[in-house]
């Protein structure tokens, strides 16, 4: 049976920048492909090109930083067999957070964090699976495409408004909506603001 493999963008050690664990230092394993392609994408790099790499040079590559904790991104992860890398992180002693956009349905039962941020489609399977909805808002998006997310918060899953590209009338947009749905929290885009990946 052929090992699998996926298609790498990048590999680097920073601190989460988004959510729930803004702050906390985490490996970002990036994989290449996404087929929805924001205009709005900060990472559009990552939509095509990366290396293949097994799970052995994944771990490789991930063992040089002092951190357990991984966080996959993208591009976007689920497009790629992502079951099978969590599985292989998880049984290398990983802990293993998930950045999605919820497209594509997928067996994400083994990581210890979903993160399910919808763009131009999700998956209801996803909303379900997730333990935090982030969504980028902009003024240009419709208060109707928002408040159909508050009906998947419960106790296991919460709510992120992310004004988009940390600009201020978006900020204010978001700040405006949470006051008016306190279950809700901010996600501002720490990286950016302290000028790191």
């Amino acid at each position: 049976m052929p090992q699998p493999s996926w298609k790498v963008s990048e590999i680097f050690y920073s601190v989460q920048g988004e959510g729930r664990h803004t702050g906390m230092p985490a490996v970002f394993l990036r994989l290449a492909g996404c087929s929805m392609g924001c205009d709005f994408c900060d990472t559009k790099y990552a939509f095509s090109g990366g290396e293949m790499m097994n799970s052995l040079q994944v771990l490789v590559g991930l063992s040089q930083f002092p951190c357990k904790t991984v966080v996959i991104t993208g591009g976007e992860p689920a497009e790629q067999d992502l079951p099978a890398l969590i599985s292989a992180l998880k049984s290398a002693g990983y802990t293993v957070h998930i950045e999605t956009n919820g497209a594509h349905d997928c067996d994400v039962s083994r990581a210890d964090f979903v993160c399910v941020s919808p763009k131009k489609h999700v998956s209801e399977a996803m909303l379900k699976k997730a333990h935090v909805i982030k969504l980028v808002v902009s003024t240009q998006t419709p208060l109707t495409e928002i408040e159909k997310f508050y009906a998947y918060e419960n106790e296991d899953t919460q709510l992120y408004l992310q004004p988009e590209s940390n600009k201020q009338e978006n900020l204010d947009l978001c700040l405006n909506l949470i006051k008016n749905h306190p279950s809700a929290r901010l996600s501002v885009q720490l990286h950016k603001l302290i000028n790191v990946r």
